[in-house]
């Protein structure tokens, strides 16, 4: 049972990074802000492999900040 609840959340965290990779693609930001996205997304995606709990997390913290328009700074 609990395996089964592992997938899930594996199956939904797979999805949700998808979805973050294509939004932070499609973003209309200054380049340097468009990588800064897409470490965010790297980092979370190398983190699901050791804690995808954490990983879901901070996904859905991104995903929030994304939805809200908050962008980090342009380097």
């Amino acid at each position: 049972m609990e395996r089964d609840s592992q997938l899930q959340l594996h199956e939904a965290v797979a999805a949700q990074l998808k979805e973050a990779h294509t939004r932070v693609r499609a973003l209309q930001v200054p380049e340097g802000v468009r990588m800064a996205l897409s470490r965010k997304l790297l980092v979370i995606t190398a983190a699901a492999k050791h804690d995808l709990a954490g990983a879901a997390r901070r996904l859905n913290r991104l995903m929030k900040d994304l939805d809200e328009g908050r962008f980090p700074e342009d380097v």
